[in-house]
């Protein structure tokens, strides 16, 4: 087939990762989180689903919301999978190599209780290495340390700051303690945030403050 009868993310791989700028495809093929140049056509192009302007990769069927008040680190990309929904009102934290299951949600504000019209935002931090299970929801003010395991369906609203766990049910509890030794902290040799290099996303910081 000659290529001007393909669609845009059918050319070959080799082609398009030549250019700098599609950098992210080639360097990304071992994260847990790989883009491939058809999902990054139908989001940043096409701009299906609602979530265009986000810096890493959305699922057309995930909401992103607020996304200016969000870190997503090296090989975090929460709403990459489908059905989640990731409200940043009051400021989201993720940390590197912490992966997010579908149907996640994760809210950083709630409602007045007196008055529905205003939010209280609360800052939710989810550490390095994390794995949020499938349908868990994340409530605002809580913070995971490095190697939280959050068991799929959970409701959490308690903090475990020290990491190195297994929790889940609602509300959330202790499950499990992991042994810290076996916990292993892997590192990639290129660094991307998202569609970001490393360069660019300490860039693209300095234009965004709240992201960090």
């Amino acid at each position: 087939m000659h290529y001007f009868l393909r669609k845009p993310w059918q050319l070959p791989i080799s082609l398009i990762t030549r250019l700098p700028y599609f950098s992210f495809i080639r360097y990304s093929l071992s994260y847990q989180n790989h883009v491939s140049f058809e999902f990054w056509f139908k989001q940043k192009v096409l701009g299906i689903g609602s979530n265009k302007k986000v810096y890493w990769p959305v699922h057309p069927t995930s909401q992103v919301f607020d996304w200016e008040n969000i870190y997503a680190g090296i090989d975090s990309c929460p709403g990459i999978m489908k059905g989640c929904y990731i409200q940043g009102k009051g400021g989201v934290h993720f940390g590197d190599y912490t992966q997010i299951a579908p149907n996640v949600v994760i809210v950083s504000a709630n409602h007045d209780v007196y008055d529905t019209r205003k939010h209280i935002p609360k800052r939710v931090t989810i550490g390095d290495y994390c794995w949020i299970g499938a349908g868990a929801k994340i409530m605002p003010g809580v913070t995971l340390g490095d190697f939280t395991i959050v068991g799929a369906g959970s409701v959490v609203t308690k903090s475990y700051p020290e990491g190195h766990c297994i929790i889940g049910g609602n509300p959330a509890r202790l499950i499990k303690l992991l042994k810290k030794e076996k916990c292993r902290r892997y590192v990639y040799p290129v660094k991307y945030y998202g569609y970001l290099s490393e360069k660019k996303f300490k860039k693209f910081q300095n234009e965004y403050p709240n992201i960090y």
